[in-house]
């Protein structure tokens, strides 16, 4: 009886056991919920702007024109009065001594309540710039410097035969404006394409750009006054005896191919990747181009974002952990980044993570409410967004509770610190097999986008974990100044429950590499289970020799059919090729998105060698009523191209 007692102790610690690692991984939605703000019948809020007033109160402009105030914004029953209307596509909102200011597409405006009945009734003018009519020509902002005055930046639009190539056609087309509260303009940086996520942070003025001619992925960009962002449209107009910019077009273009051929029949040819190509990289042209600003962080098209948008610091005391570091909204993909900024050797450089997806519509602007919660303004119009509705106005709520994450990636000078939120399990955290580091860039050229170019795999040599199990230092080889390092954690667990980490990927742009000792390898792990060697686990027929006790055997792989299988992949077999080329950035599988749904584009009968032609060569004219173009990604290999068309059209039986 004792032994029965005994024996049914121990298979209770042991279910107890496998029950404690089996449980799932917490998800971003543990931690913060996304809750929508009720809307009463009416607004149609495509949010254009959003600020929060000094009582609480949410300040609102919208695309079509209006400007809302919400009293009591994160009650359960908010108020919404309209405060001014008739305005022309306000994309940017602020407050400042009393008064709210817009940026229309032509002008900065002013909107006073002056007899105080809780509407505007004085619009006026502080200054008005030229438009040309091109419905590309948005303007954003304001935002307040921290003199006083405001910043404000132009989007450029596109020609006419050349409908691909970015153009400023007036002045101020593809530049930051700073302008003061009495209407005196100074232009203040240029090289800008699609500039819709500028904000001041500490006193700094940072910007986001997307993808596009010039522009291989998004970043954040820390902008100076007499910056060269990267972008060659605004160069029209640096001849002004006002520009800070001094770079000409005619220099840009005697060092840089723009690309400006045309067919036997004296058409303009777009621009198409290259393969196999001599490229140049944005870095590179530094030497040529001093005033040439790199971004502080690249966010990887397609992973965080392909039209990213306004960037925010978390305040001191909000979303727990992450306290200053910088929240940055994507347009298309309708998430969240998170950024962790560091300066090394004075240039500002840093992490990015996935921070939270899932929102309703295209995330285009946010400000804190006074409760710590963040507002989240929608809007896909004409862009096109992951999510469900064209328009929105949602809440992201932390629930004071401590995920599971890098809470920061650091540059040492032979690899890379990584500190963690939670202390991490020893045995996997000590383990290199947990790791993955590769880097790459993109090319800087005419064509619209660029593929990953110059990837390589790095080796990490050790890691050393910290005695309280809060940071892992990493050794690796090779490190490449400039590039992206996607420095992966599928490995990692936590002490606690044996958790993964909640965004295993962080991508850290290295601009400048630390100076300072190399870790000694005195004490660091060089232990790698994936160079273990496997037991065999087929079981021994009878009369086949038996291993020797204490002798380990390769497992031997089973016998493969000698007849493949002509069955198309599931999406389980797909869904790790569709996710690292970025496929569902754009595209889902039923639900129109940026791009059609792959339901759709398997009603098209594409053979798997079209698709894959396709692939490399997209043919936009193809998909009429899709305003973002999908660029060629020449990285797709065949085999996988082919694989993924063939679960694409099974979705078609």
């Amino acid at each position: 009886m004792k032994c029965i007692f005994k024996t049914l102790a121990t298979l209770a610690l042991g279910f107890s056991f496998i029950t404690v690692f089996a449980q799932e991984t917490p998800k971003e939605e543990d931690f913060f919920k996304i809750n929508r703000v009720k809307i009463p019948e009416g607004p149609i809020l495509e949010v254009g702007g959003l600020v929060t007033l000094p009582n609480g109160d949410l300040g609102i402009s919208t695309r079509r024109g209006e400007v809302y105030i919400v009293e009591n914004p994160t009650s359960k029953n908010p108020y919404f009065r309209k405060f001014a209307s008739g305005l022309h596509e306000v994309l940017g909102l602020a407050y400042k001594d009393g008064a709210l200011y817009c940026a229309q597409r032509g002008e900065l405006t002013k909107l006073i309540d002056k007899n105080q009945d809780g509407k505007a009734d004085v619009y006026e003018t502080v200054y008005a710039w030229p438009l040309s009519g091109h419905y590309h020509e948005y303007s954003f902002g304001p935002k307040i410097a921290k003199d006083g005055t405001f910043f404000v930046t132009g989007n450029v639009a596109f020609g006419d035969e050349e409908w691909w190539r970015a153009e400023s056609r007036v002045p101020m087309r593809g530049w930051t404006m700073n302008i003061t509260e009495d209407g005196k303009m100074q232009p203040w940086a240029t090289g800008q394409r699609s500039p819709a996520g500028l904000n001041v942070i500490d006193g700094q003025l940072y910007y986001t750009d997307n993808q596009g001619d010039w522009f291989g992925s998004g970043g954040l960009w820390k902008v100076e006054k007499g910056d060269f962002l990267g972008h060659p449209a605004g160069l029209t107009w640096t001849g002004r005896s006002d520009s800070p910019v001094k770079l000409t077009e005619e220099y840009f273009n005697s060092k840089m191919d723009g690309r400006r051929s045309r067919n036997a029949e004296g058409r303009a040819v777009k621009p198409e990747n290259r393969v196999n190509e001599n490229f140049k990289m944005l870095w590179e042209m530094k030497k040529d181009f001093p005033e040439l600003r790199l971004p502080s962080v690249w966010l990887p098209h397609g992973v965080l974002g392909i039209s990213n948008s306004e960037p925010v610091k978390i305040p001191e005391g909000t979303f727990g952990p992450f306290a200053g570091q910088v929240l940055v909204g994507d347009q298309g993909m309708s998430l969240i980044s998170r950024v962790f900024l560091e300066t090394v050797n004075g240039v500002e450089q840093g992490a990015a993570f996935l921070f939270r997806a899932g929102f309703r519509s295209g995330v285009l602007r946010m400000a804190w409410a006074n409760d710590g919660s963040l507002f989240v303004g929608e809007t896909n119009r004409g862009w096109g967004s992951a999510g469900d509705a064209n328009e929105g106005l949602e809440r992201l709520v932390y629930n004071n509770k401590m995920p599971f994450e890098m809470k920061a990636v650091r540059a040492m000078p032979d690899g890379f610190e990584i500190e963690f939120t939670k202390p991490v399990d020893l045995k996997s955290a000590e383990d290199l097999a947990s790791y993955h580091i590769e880097s790459y860039l993109y090319k800087y050229h005419a064509v619209y986008g660029s593929p990953p170019v110059n990837k390589e795999n790095l080796k990490i040599k050790g890691v050393k974990v910290s005695a309280d199990g809060l940071r892992a230092r990493l050794i690796v080889e090779n490190l490449r100044q400039y590039y992206i390092h996607t420095i992966a954690l599928e490995g990692v667990r936590a002490q606690e429950n044996f958790y993964s980490l909640i965004h295993p990927v962080a991508y850290y742009t290295l601009n400048s590499i630390p100076n300072g000792e190399k870790l000694s390898m005195n004490g660091v792990s060089t232990r790698n289970s994936a160079n273990a060697p496997v037991v065999n686990a087929i079981p021994v027929k009878s009369g086949a020799k038996k291993p020797k006790a204490g002798v380990k055997t390769i497992a031997k792989k089973p016998v493969e059919s000698a007849v493949k299988t002509a069955a198309a992949p599931s999406y389980a077999q797909v869904k790790g090729l569709l996710t690292s080329y970025t496929c569902t950035a754009c595209h889902n599988p039923t639900k129109k998105q940026i791009g059609p749904a792959f339901a759709e584009i398997a009603k098209r009968n594409y053979t798997a060698e079209k698709m894959f032609s396709l692939i490399r060569n997209p043919q936009p004219q193809n998909w009429p009523g899709y305003a973002t173009e999908m660029p060629p990604m020449p990285q797709v290999t065949k085999e996988d191209a082919i694989k993924i068309a063939n679960w694409i059209n099974s979705l078609n039986k």
